[in-house]
This record gives C-alpha cells, sequence and structure tokens, in this order.
C-alpha cells in the first residue's frame, strides 16, 4: 500500500475546488498506475477516490514494465524502440522509502549507463534525444550522470540543465498539467509536433484511458527555437519551433491590480513577434543573421540585470545580466529571424554564460551599429562578462535631451516617459509595434492578500529572478519591448533632430543629429571609457585622515556642549545636529514669524540617545533617555528665518552669530555641482571666506566682554563641526563606500551630459565635487594619485565663465579688462566706485603686485586688501550677472534693501551696456522661441511663458541668460 500525497510543487494549483477535484482523481490514477509489486493497490491516501481495489493496466504489447522517477516530468518505457513518455510531476511516496529509492536507483542505472556505453562507443549520436537502455556496468548512478555529463556535448539538454536530477527534453511539465501530446506554437495555432529528423527518438502518446491528461496550457507556453546544424545559414536558415512549459503567471497569495491586469493582456501582443534564445545552437545561429544578413541594419538592445542598486552602485563591476533583447531595421524593413520572429530574447539566467558569451561577435564587432537607452549601462553589465563592447551608434537619452531639454514636468528622460508620449513618438513608422514602455510596477506590482481575504495597499515587486522564471511569458513581454521601444525612440528623435536646423556660432552647419554625430555621440562613447578606466584613490589614506576628522568633529562638538551646559545642564547631552535643539537654546520665547500669536516654549523635553549609560538607581540603561534643554539667551539678533516661520540655525546663520562670517562677507561660488544646481533655478549658494570680524551679533546678547567672547568662539565651534562633518559625509566618507566599484584601486563613477545645462556631471561618487583648495584643510584631493609613470594634472581656467560672457555679448570693458590681465575682480570694483578708482589713480593702492628681487611687500596697500569689502561685492556681481542674479536675490545675499542692491548693479552695468542689451535679447528670445542656444548650437528649451506666474518668469529669464554660458 502507497500513501499518497500531492507534492509540494502543486500548491499554486490549489485555487479552487474544480481545480483540485480534477488533482485529486488525478493523484489517484497516479497512484494506481505507479504499483510495481503486486496486480492490485489501495490507496489510503484520504483525498484519493479510489478507495478499492483495482487492477494494474496491463502492460502494453512488447513492452515490459515501466520505471518512473518520483521527482522527474517523465517516465521511461523500455521498448526495442525505446521511447518517452511524459507524466506530471507527483511525488508519490511509499510508506516504506525502499521503493521508491530503488525505483529512483534503477532509473539512474538503466539510463545514465545506457547513454554513457553508448556514446563512448560510438553506437548512438551524441544527442540525449538518443538515450538507449540496458546496457550493464558495474559503476554507481552518481558517478554514472557525472560521466554522462562530461560525454554529452553542452549543446544537449543534459548540460543545458544542469541542476536537474533527470535528463528533461524541451517540453517540461513543471507544474501539475499532465502533458498528453508534444505541441508546436506557429501563428497562434496548436499543432502536433514531431521531434527534430536527425533524432531517432520520437514523443509517444500517454495510451492509458483511465489517467485524465488536460492539454497543455499554451498560454504558458514559449517558442524556442531549434536550428539545423548541417544547414546553411543564410537567407533562408530553417527554424524548429517546440513548445515549453513554463510557470504560471502570478505567484500564489497575491493580487494584481486591475490596472496590472490590463496591461498584461495589452502586452501580450508582443510574444508572437518574439524568439526565444536559451541555447548555444540558437545563439550561435542567430549571432550569424546578426553578423552577415543584417549586419548593416541599427540594433536596439536592452538589459535585464539583477544584484544591483542603480541608485547607489555603477554598473562597472556591479550587476548580472539575467536577460538582454535585441530588435533589429534599417529604414525598409525590420530582421525576420523565422516564422515572423522579428525580436530576440536570450535567457541568460537559465541559458547560462555561455549563451551571452555566444553574442560577442555581435557586440564585439564596431561596424555593427547599436542603439541603447542610457547606453553606458548596458555596455558596462556586459563587458562585466570579459566582452569588449564597441559600435556605439545613438543613446536615445542623449538624442532626447538634445531635441527637448525641458522635459521635467513631462514625464522626464526615462525611456517610459518619452515612448508614452505622443509629442516624442509622432515619428514612429506604421509597421512597428505601438506599444510603450509600461513599468514593473504596473505589470508585476501585486498586492499580498490579508487574513481576512481582503487585499492589501502596499504594492510591491518580486525579484527579476523569479519573475523570469515564474511569470515568464510576460517577463519576456516586458524586458523585449526595451528594445523595440528603443529602436522607435531612436527612428522618431532622429527624424526630429534631422529637421532642426544647427546653428554653429550664428552660421548655419547642417541639422541637429549632424551635431550629435559631430559632437555628442564620440563625447558620450569617451565617457564610458573613461568610466571604465577609472580613477586611482589612495582609500588608506582617506580612511586615515578620517580618523583624524572624526575625532575633530567630536572636540568641536564637546566645546560647544560643555559652554551651553553652564546655562541649560542637560546640554552636554544634547545633538548639536538637531535644528529643533539649537533652536530651543538660542530662540526660546520668540513668536513665529508667519503665525501670530504661536511662540517657541522657554524649556522643552527631547529624547536622545544615551551613550553615556545614564540610569535611574537600581535599573538597567536604556539605549535612550530624556533630556531638558531651556532658552539660554534673551533678545538674540534675528538675521535669517526658516520658511516655516521659525529663526534659521542653518550653518550661515550661525556663521553670523558667531562672528566667523561679518554682515557684509560676501561669497563666491566655486564648486560645478552648485554652478549646476543654481544654473536649475535655486538661489546662487554662498561660500564660506574666512572672515576679518573677530565678534558676531551673538556678542552683545551674552553679556560682551568674556561672556560675549566665549559665546562667539562656542558658536564658532558648532560652525566648525557642520563644517566638518561636511567633508566627512560629502567628500571622505563616500570615496570609501562598499556600495562604489573600487576595481584595481580605481573608482568608476559615472559620467553623464545627459543634464538640463549640457554640462558634464559625476555620480556614485561625484568625483567632480571635491573641496576648493583653500577649504581643503584634511588634504582629501591627495588621495587621488596618477600610476607609475604618469602624472595627474590639475588645470584651472581663471575666470571661465566671465571670459565666456566677455565674448558673447562682445561687451568692450571685459575683453579690455581680460586683455589687459592681472586681478580682474579688482578691476570690476576700481570701474564701480568712485574712491576705489581715485585711490589706483592717485596710486594709494595697487591693482597688482609683482614681487621684485630684494622687496617682501609692495609698497602700497593692494587694492584687494585696502578695498576687500568693495572687492567682494564685484566678484560677487561678476559670477552673479552671468548666473541672471537679479536685484532681490542680491538683497537678500547681502542682506540690505532691495533698492541698495539694484543701486549696486546699476554700477556695474554703467560700463558694460553691452551685457545688458544682450540679457535683454536672451529674454526675448526665450519668450518667443522659447529655447536659447549656446556657440556650439545646442539649444536649451522652455515651457510657454504666455501664461505663466511671475515667479516662473524669472527663473527662465535667469536660466536663459545663463544656459549659453553653462
Amino acid at each position: 500500500p502507497l500513501l499518497c500525497e500531492p507534492s509540494s510543487a502543486l500548491s499554486p494549483l490549489r485555487r479552487g475546488t474544480t481545480v483540485f477535484s480534477k488533482l485529486r482523481r488525478f493523484v489517484g490514477s497516479m497512484a494506481a498506475a505507479a504499483a510495481p509489486v503486486s496486480g492490485h493497490l489501495r490507496a489510503r491516501c484520504p483525498c484519493s477516490p479510489f478507495r478499492h481495489r483495482r487492477p494494474v493496466p496491463p502492460a502494453l504489447p512488447g513492452r515490459t514494465r515501466q520505471h518512473y522517477s518520483n521527482s522527474s516530468d517523465m517516465g521511461i518505457r523500455e521498448s526495442g524502440d525505446f521511447r518517452f513518455g511524459f507524466y506530471a510531476n507527483f511525488n508519490v511516496q511509499s510508506s516504506k522509502q525502499e521503493w521508491m529509492n530503488e525505483s529512483r536507483k534503477m532509473f539512474y542505472l538503466r539510463t545514465t549507463n545506457a547513454v554513457s556505453n553508448n556514446i563512448h562507443n560510438g553506437a548512438t549520436p551524441l544527442r540525449a534525444e538518443d538515450l538507449n537502455h540496458e546496457q550493464p556496468s558495474g559503476s554507481t548512478y552518481p558517478s554514472m550522470y557525472n560521466n554522462l555529463r562530461e560525454r554529452v556535448p553542452s549543446k544537449s539538454t543534459v548540460n543545458r540543465y544542469a541542476n536537474t536530477d533527470l535528463v528533461k527534453c524541451s517540453l517540461t511539465n513543471r507544474f501539475a498539467h499532465a502533458v498528453s501530446t508534444p505541441r508546436s506554437v506557429v501563428n497562434n495555432h496548436n499543432k502536433l509536433s514531431s521531434m527534430p529528423s536527425r533524432s531517432k527518438a520520437e514523443i509517444s502518446l500517454h495510451d492509458w484511458s483511465s489517467m485524465e491528461a488536460p492539454l497543455p496550457n499554451f498560454s504558458n507556453t514559449e517558442a524556442t527555437s531549434e536550428f539545423d546544424g548541417n544547414a546553411n545559414v543564410g537567407y533562408e536558415n530553417k527554424h524548429k519551433l517546440f513548445a515549453k512549459k513554463v510557470a504560471p503567471s502570478s505567484p500564489e497569495k497575491i493580487s494584481l491590480t486591475n490596472e496590472s491586469k490590463s496591461t498584461r493582456k495589452a502586452l501580450a501582443g508582443i510574444y508572437d513577434e518574439v524568439l526565444v534564445v536559451d541555447n548555444i545552437d540558437s545563439a550561435e545561429n542567430v549571432v550569424r543573421l546578426l553578423t552577415t544578413k543584417y549586419k548593416s541594419f541599427v540594433h536596439a538592445c536592452g538589459t535585464e540585470v539583477a544584484n544591483i542598486d542603480v541608485k547607489k552602485e555603477t554598473p562597472v563591476d556591479h550587476g548580472e545580466v539575467i536577460c538582454f533583447s535585441i530588435y533589429s531595421g534599417n529604414l525598409d524593413a525590420h530582421a525576420d529571424f523565422g516564422n515572423g520572429k522579428t525580436c530576440i530574447w536570450v535567457d541568460v539566467l537559465d541559458g547560462g554564460r555561455d549563451v551571452l558569451m555566444a553574442f560577442a561577435p555581435f557586440f564585439e564587432d564596431m561596424s555593427i551599429k547599436k542603439v541603447c537607452h542610457n547606453y553606458s549601462f548596458d555596455s558596462h553589465v556586459i563587458e562585466n562578462y570579459g566582452i569588449k563592447v564597441t559600435g556605439f551608434h545613438a543613446d536615445t537619452m542623449h538624442l532626447a535631451r538634445l531635441w527637448d531639454s525641458n522635459r521635467r514636468t513631462d514625464g522626464g528622460y526615462s525611456l517610459e516617459g518619452l515612448t508614452n508620449d505622443p509629442r516624442v513618438m509622432s515619428d514612429v513608422g506604421k509597421d512597428l509595434i505601438k506599444t510603450g514602455k509600461v513599468s514593473m510596477k504596473t505589470i508585476f506590482g501585486t498586492k499580498k492578500i490579508r487574513k481576512d481575504g481582503g487585499e492589501g495597499k502596499v504594492v510591491y515587486i518580486e525579484p527579476v529572478e523569479k519573475l523570469q522564471r515564474e511569470d515568464r511569458k510576460m517577463w519576456i513581454c516586458y524586458s523585449s519591448l526595451d528594445s523595440v521601444n528603443t529602436l522607435k525612440l531612436y527612428e522618431s528623435l532622429k527624424s526630429k533632430l534631422e529637421a532642426k536646423e544647427w546653428i554653429f556660432d550664428g552660421c548655419p552647419r547642417g541639422t541637429m543629429y549632424d551635431f550629435y554625430e559631430e559632437y555628442w555621440r564620440p563625447f558620450g562613447s569617451l565617457l564610458v571609457k573613461m568610466e571604465t578606466e577609472g580613477m586611482l584613490v589612495d582609500r588608506a589614506y582617506l580612511s586615515e585622515i578620517e580618523k583624524t576628522a572624526v575625532a575633530e568633529r567630536k572636540l568641536a562638538a564637546d566645546k560647544f556642549r560643555q559652554w551651553a551646559s553652564e546655562y541649560s545642564p542637560d546640554a552636554k547631552y544634547m545633538n548639536v545636529n538637531s535644528d529643533i535643539q539649537l533652536r530651543q537654546l538660542f530662540f526660546a520665547g520668540i513668536e513665529n514669524r508667519h503665525k501670530h500669536g504661536e511662540t517657541w516654549p522657554q524649556s522643552k523635553m527631547f529624547k536622545v540617545r544615551n551613550d553615556e549609560n545614564i540610569a535611574p538607581e537600581g535599573q538597567k540603561a536604556s539605549k535612550f533617555r530624556t533630556i531638558e534643554l531651556s532658552g539660554i539667551v534673551e533678545d538674540l539678533k534675528i538675521d535669517m528665518f526658516a520658511p516655516n516661520g521659525w529663526p534659521s540655525v542653518s550653518i550661515d546663520a550661525l556663521k553670523i552669530l558667531s562672528g566667523k562670517i561679518p554682515m557684509d562677507q560676501i561669497y563666491t561660488i566655486e564648486d560645478d555641482q552648485e554652478r549646476d544646481e543654481y544654473s536649475n533655478g535655486s538661489e546662487l549658494p554662498e561660500q564660506d571666506i574666512e572672515a576679518a570680524s573677530s565678534y558676531g551679533t551673538a556678542y552683545e546678547p551674552f553679556g560682551g566682554g568674556k561672556k560675549g567672547t566665549e559665546a562667539c568662539h562656542a558658536i564658532a565651534a558648532l560652525c566648525e563641526r557642520s563644517s566638518i562633518d561636511k567633508l566627512i559625509s560629502s567628500f571622505i566618507l563616500p570615496l570609501q563606500g562598499d556600495n562604489i566599484s573600487c576595481k584595481e584601486g580605481r573608482i568608476h563613477c559615472s559620467l553623464n551630459i545627459n543634464t538640463e545645462t549640457g554640462r558634464l556631471s559625476a555620480r556614485i561618487p561625484n568625483l567632480q565635487n571635491q573641496p576648493a583648495l583653500e577649504k581643503d584643510r584634511y588634504k582629501i584631493r591627495q588621495a587621488f594619485f596618477a600610476a607609475p609613470g604618469n602624472s595627474l594634472v590639475v588645470a584651472d581656467y581663471g575666470q571661465l565663465e566671465l571670459r565666456i560672457l566677455a565674448h558673447l555679448t562682445s561687451c568692450k570693458s571685459m575683453l579690455d579688462a581680460f586683455k589687459a590681465g592681472g586681478d580682474f575682480h579688482s578691476r570690476t570694483a576700481m570701474n564701480m566706485y568712485e574712491h576705489v578708482r581715485d585711490a589706483v589713480h592717485e596710486k594709494k593702492v595697487l591693482l597688482e603686485w609683482q614681487p621684485q628681487p630684494g622687496q617682501e611687500k609692495p609698497p602700497v596697500p593692494l587694492l584687494k586688501d585696502a578695498f576687500g569689502a568693495e572687492r567682494r561685492k564685484a566678484k560677487m556681481l561678476n559670477f552673479s550677472i552671468a548666473y541672471g542674479k537679479t536685484a532681490q536675490g542680491l538683497s537678500r545675499d547681502w542682506q540690505v534693501s532691495v533698492k541698495e542692491a539694484r543701486d549696486t548693479l546699476k554700477l556695474w552695468y554703467r560700463d558694460r551696456k553691452e551685457v545688458s542689451a544682450w540679457q535683454k535679447r536672451q529674454k526675448e528670445l526665450a519668450r518667443e522661441k522659447c529655447e536659447v542656444y549656446t556657440l556650439l548650437g545646442r539649444s536649451r528649451r522652455f515651457p510657454n511663458m504666455t501664461h505663466a506666474p511671475h515667479g516662473q518668469k524669472g527663473h527662465v529669464d535667469r536660466a536663459a541668460i545663463n544656459a549659453p554660458v553653462q
């Protein structure tokens, strides 16, 4: 007697009484059919309908007894003309495990020994379908199977499914659907399929009418290609398609959203256009077509990658390709890979690394044109396998930015946002598939079923490896659509750019697609090579300076806490990084600027980390403790407010309190990242320059004298702690992170020209954003070095933006100043302020001074020393003008009235009327044509400002001035 129970693989099918009833009958029939000893069987499974003695079906004529594997999808019938039969994968267990073990052992012995000996003796072709049997052997079955895998060629199913217990054919049944007849799917019609002509085996029908064997569920079958190895690869290459059973479309205990269901139904239409490549034979034949017949076509490629966090990791040395797709076409037609299949989908997850490597001739051929959406990412993840990708033809992300630089509110530059925008895809050919890119969340987003049977609210996505295996058909459609849409997008954007005139420094030069081919394509290719090469960084050195920086940060924080605890005892335990706690100390009792009658409390309780392990007597110390902070000063002068209406405790506000930055201090802009932020519409950032003033606005409220001095010094220590913390978090730690790629000591960041201004940017990590020389207190820049025999060159083009502005505007005053050389900002101050100009003319101060032998200091003070405040304003204005700064922005920066800021601007423009006229033309151009142009002819587009609010118009005016300079 046998104890029957369905295997765990059946759990996804237990969804209804009708299906489960069929399964119970099926289990019973399988149990009855599996009796190996007696002619009768009593099935004692509670779910079995067979509770009486049932005769075993008679053996078929000319055949002996059958052997089953309880873990296999197929049973082997012994006969003179060896045949395969396919059965459902039920785990039929004996109450005494000996029968099951012996049955399995006998299967291995008979099958593997036969194949091993026949192959060794040359009695059979090297194909898994030609398995013979009944050949004696004295080896044990595990070694026999290993011997079989070594002898059978890699293209056979034995080696393609290395992790399975048995040899499986292309037609597999992963779950409980018994396959009664092997079928192929061609043009949506099912028909009986035979094995390839070169195989001596055939798939026979199951002959027992008592077993319920439903037809295959062809909604879950995929078409795979089987090539005739003797075929001459050319225009008439023949393909044979076989049905392959795949996993169910959705996991258990989840619920697809309504949007997912409708989208999946629409997306399924692409499936008939896809050729699945999951073995080396198929891959090699497809590659022959790609490198011969379709070599001149444009090939769009898309990859799907696992084990990578794209927000934190670069694709260099990160990620594993699980599949990729290729869609090829030219102006007249698209590639046909047999039976109307126009798109290739390559299974790397289960097909293996060798399937990907088979495409090396395609990827490494420089003459084959390849298009990607974000080419850098796709090329890097493929190069991680040792394949050198060449033949870069276009990046559709760059083309889209070149065509329209202002898609921030129109879906951005993702493949989904672009291909679902009718304005972008208006030039797509009619013969292409009309489905735009759909997000993974829309297709695969699921909701867990709660215990009460209702849907949960959180939508989540299963890991991509699981989706590829368990929701295979839809995954193939989703991932194949990447390459299809990339080619569609490329053709549409190319058409649009070819219709747009390219004006180079005021003269017609061709089309904007010509601009792309001449400038952006080679530059984009160069950036990919730079990313691959990487930058040498001494991470051991960074680790050492990190220890120093952390220690100094703690000293600065402790200095402030110690001082504040003299006024509020619990301040020694406070979190100095908390704005709320700092505001409690400095501004207790103050009224909210925006909410009349709402005041900040005089004292407040805060929960902080118990780093000192303080605990009440007799109790265990907890992780957190509660402290009370109260106000430590009254009538503190307020210069800056936060957006919520409370006084600001930002680093700039604290510097004013401490005196590290005096009220009349002016700042300049230095690093590239902040330039880009400003060009996108934010205010011009302020950089700290060492101040000459000793005390700030906190001096008098704390009583002046010694106490006022101590207050300013303590707040300055707090500013110091913040500056050190910024160096640690922004520069030292990111260069050491485990998430960044650091192969052979080189950091491989991502370089990008796909920015709104067109400037180059870097991320993960940002190698461009390093501290200025005068602020690099820990010598972080020394961590970058050159390989032995090479030199690292540091170059800085002085006042580059101002020189470009002088050229764009043909401003005589600026051009003369640059030709004369020297300190440009001092010359600007001299032209702005009459008293400074008089001092220069009377030789009371010098614009510049070059020391002569024997001279230690200039005969009279330099202008930058004698008139430091005026020069700082001139310097600020020089950069502000180039970035479109207005009087309102300057008044906030300088803490002066708008009138005073406007008067200062007039002083700057007095000798630079050409700049004012050029800025006016730029604003008019932005409003009339909704775009402005650089010297090379790249345009920056803006939204229509006819009915836009005043604030948005101001942003466009500043950007119209800034874009050509950037």
